[in-house]
């Protein structure tokens, strides 16, 4: 089965896909947002043309483990995103993803605009990473 992480900020939303074996989780694309509507039936037709049969929404809180700002907001867009499609979605902790996806752009020497689009994506295959290897356990 395929498998989609969506790393969903206000400006953009990272998205990335395992392969069908469920091996690795791929960076697929960074979605720049337009508006609320447009923005989770984007996502429900991306992850059903996929061949989805499970969405993973990372879910951003503070580093202690408590809820946030961006919580209130993200966990809102994914009750949304349930009401336009039937494929399962899990939250996942995404604490310090955009921060390793950071780290690694800036190791590789990647310039400050080239960075902005592609570290959500980036962000998002870790996200998928996480619930790939806690699930594996």
């Amino acid at each position: 089965m395929v498998i989609v992480a969506f790393d969903i900020g206000d400006k953009r939303i990272g998205i990335a896909a395992t392969d069908p074996l469920e091996m690795m989780a791929l960076p697929v694309e960074t979605y720049f947002r337009k508006n609320t509507a447009e923005d989770v039936e984007y996502l429900a037709r991306f992850a059903k043309q996929r061949g989805a049969g499970l969405i993973v929404c990372g879910m951003p809180v503070n580093f202690d483990g408590s809820e946030s700002v961006q919580t209130v907001k993200t966990a809102s867009f994914v009750e949304k995103l349930k009401e336009k499609t039937d494929i399962p979605i899990v939250l996942e902790d995404e604490r310090f993803t955009t921060m390793e996806a950071r780290r690694v752009l800036i190791e590789a020497d990647m310039r400050r605009e080239k960075r902005k689009q592609v570290i959500d994506k980036i962000a998002a295959s870790y996200i998928l990473e996480g619930y790939l290897n806690r699930k594996n356990r």
